[in-house]
């Protein structure tokens, strides 16, 4: 059953479905749109749309402009935040790693620190290509070893001293030749990750695999709450060319991902 709105000033339900019609379209200009304009787009007659728009109106879904231009309403905008920021963190990013794997047809993962390793809260596969990583949600990697913990600690870690005593006296495991296991070694990466704001797995987890990762401010603008990376097959994607498209990367993640630099 079709529920209806009426309005009364004009005569006549409206559709529930043409009421949703008319708020998506609105959804797609910021910048308000014209009653001759939704007319058109949605194909309705213009008293139909009118009473739609009316209805949203009375709920707050919807507001009219000095200009007579109609936009989404402060209501609709309180809901919409509201429901956006109680939502999971890897949730809420997932449609920037659907848009990263999108445009570089690699993998892209969205991680946390958690002690000395890093979880991954969040995969999105490329949409085509055979070979995939073998990586999953809620799997686990040595921190020093990838490229989303070696950015995170270099964010924790910012003296030698520091790194010194997060190792203590463990023996962090080489996974690769290249693998940073001193603590030396991992202070001079973190000092170069917080100077270009990027860090890179060079092969250094895992052969034939690199990534860049980037930090994603989800819920604080001062410290990261997980970090996104995009990890590519390096027969496929070499890391120079992952570097290379860091402000294009940088930019799909919007305000996430920090200020510019």
């Amino acid at each position: 059953m079709t529920a209806h709105s009426t309005d009364a000033g004009t005569k006549g339900p409206v559709g529930s479905d043409r009421v949703l019609a008319v708020l998506k379209e609105l959804a797609r200009h910021p910048d308000g749109v014209g009653l001759e304009e939704l007319t058109r787009v949605i194909a309705s007659p213009k008293p139909t749309v009118h009473r739609a728009l009316q209805s949203l109106r009375r709920a707050g879904l919807a507001d009219q402009d000095v200009r007579g231009r109609y936009l989404l309403g402060d209501e609709f905008l309180r809901m919409a935040f509201a429901h956006h920021e109680a939502r999971p963190e890897h949730v809420r990013v997932r449609p920037v790693l659907e848009a990263l794997a999108e445009r570089f047809q690699e993998t892209v993962h969205y991680a946390v620190l958690d002690g000395r390793e890093v979880v991954y809260r969040a995969k999105v596969d490329p949409p085509t290509g055979a070979v995939r990583l073998t990586s999953t949600v809620g799997g686990r990697n040595p921190a020093h070893a990838t490229g989303v913990g070696k950015l995170l600690l270099a964010h924790e870690l910012t003296t030698l001293g520091e790194v010194e005593e997060w190792i203590g006296e463990s023996i962090l495991e080489r996974r690769t030749p290249r693998t940073c296991c001193t603590a030396a070694e991992l202070h001079q990466e973190f000092e170069s990750v917080r100077e270009r704001g990027y860090a890179v797995d060079d092969q250094e987890n895992e052969a034939g695999v690199n990534c860049l990762a980037l930090p994603l401010y989800a819920t604080s603008a001062a410290v990261p709450s997980g970090a996104v990376s995009v990890s590519a097959l390096t027969y496929r994607t070499p890391l120079s060319s992952l570097i290379d498209a860091y402000d294009e990367i940088r930019s799909l993640l919007g305000p996430s991902g920090g200020p510019i630099r």
